[in-house]
């Protein structure tokens, strides 16, 4: 097949890795990582301020933050530089969703008051609704992300006070 290329016993499929290496401009994350069988591809890239190319790193690094979607100045106050106190974290990679379907209103406003382990949003990961809820009691200061939004991991999502 003219699209693998065979390394000592070990066949690289080059479509694969250019369809993931798309996948990853497509949503904005530095990696991915496929497993078929015992086979595993992973392609990576640094973050974009610093080089927008293709290369596998030698160690896992932790990823620089992405930048912080702010939602419309009348709906949310300004947040410090920084993660602020009750600064509540995405626990994985995946798709954030601020609603429950896509008609549906938001989980959560800013202003509203939650109670601990209230649905705050939900974080798709291979096709898994993840829900992230609220570690305490309080009253939710800002959104950090929008609805169908790319997320990192450890990315601030919102911020309950």
């Amino acid at each position: 097949m003219a699209d693998k290329i065979n390394e000592g016993s070990m066949q690289v499929d080059v479509k694969l890795v250019r369809e993931l290496a798309k996948m990853l401009d497509a949503t904005n994350l530095t990696e991915i990582e496929v497993e078929d069988g015992d086979r595993k591809i992973r392609v990576a890239r640094k973050p974009a301020a610093q080089n927008a190319t293709y290369a596998p790193m030698a160690a896992p690094q932790p990823a620089a933050p992405a930048p912080v979607a702010t939602a419309p100045a009348a709906s949310a106050p300004a947040v410090a530089a920084g993660p602020a106190a009750g600064t509540i974290k995405s626990p994985m990679v995946g798709t954030c969703y601020l609603t429950p379907e896509p008609d549906a209103p938001a989980f959560v406003k800013v202003g509203d008051t939650v109670k601990p382990g209230q649905t705050l949003l939900i974080v798709e990961a291979m096709k898994v609704m993840n829900p992230i809820t609220a570690p305490t009691a309080g009253t939710v200061q800002a959104v950090l992300v929008e609805n169908g939004q790319p997320v990192e991991y450890d990315q601030p999502l919102i911020v309950v006070a």
